[in-house]
């Protein structure tokens, strides 16, 4: 079996704090998960919605980059409405993988067109969200993984975890037997092996590791798994 890819996940309302909890784990992980909220497609607002900076128009421009960059690979969770609106600076910001919610309003098909040979492309389901919509949206041949939502309630982190997810990664994997599959919310130490046994590829970890007394620590002992 191969190795299971622990992705700590961050979710922030500013720039500062967004590159202060890079610092704390970027020697220790090769890919991070950048969280983004509009405030519409989720009530949640994250930065560059929350608070916006000139930071973002920088990291577009190229005039910055990310903590790490030349080491850590980064994705992107675009909770947003729209996305065929926003993914090209995403990918300008440096995004190797980016993750699009198959209930946002907008294009999907169109978003998922404008990443096609730049990003990885994953689609992210809800809990409640039939596997089918992927192929009612004619984007079953164009995506590279499936991101399963773990929590009832997306764009906010430290929610309990629903094992209904844990049914959902079988139907999955019936359904695209050669994707990998992201498990994204509620993910801790005492579920995290179920979800591996149930063929979980990659475990996507917030609160888990970032309200730990040592997220440092914490990132160790699921990258142990």
């Amino acid at each position: 079996m191969n190795k299971i890819e622990i992705i700590p996940a961050i979710l922030v309302d500013d720039f500062e704090t967004l590159q202060d909890q890079i610092e704390l784990i970027k020697l220790n992980t090769k890919r991070i998960q950048i969280d983004i909220c509009d405030g519409q497609f989720v009530p949640n607002a994250s930065w560059p919605y929350r608070k916006p900076d000139n930071n973002f128009e920088m990291l577009i421009r190229e005039d910055a980059s990310l903590p790490g960059w030349e080491k850590i690979d980064y994705e992107f969770d675009l909770m947003v409405n729209k996305p065929e609106d926003v993914v090209d600076d995403w990918v300008s910001v440096g995004a190797t993988r980016i993750v699009l919610h198959i209930e946002s309003k907008g294009n999907i098909k169109s978003a998922v067109e404008k990443l096609l040979g730049r990003v990885e492309i994953g689609i992210a389901l809800n809990i409640d969200t039939p596997v089918q919509m992927i192929n009612d949206a004619m984007i079953n041949d164009q995506i590279q993984f499936i991101q399963l939502m773990g929590i009832d309630h997306i764009g906010f982190q430290g929610q309990s975890f629903d094992a209904k997810v844990i049914e959902k990664i079988a139907e999955v994997k019936r359904a695209f037997p050669d994707l990998p599959i992201s498990i994204d919310g509620g993910v801790s130490l005492e579920n995290a092996q179920d979800l591996i046994d149930a063929g979980a590829n990659r475990l996507i970890i917030g609160s888990a590791i970032f309200e730990a007394e040592s997220p440092l620590n914490a990132l160790e002992e699921f990258q142990a798994l």
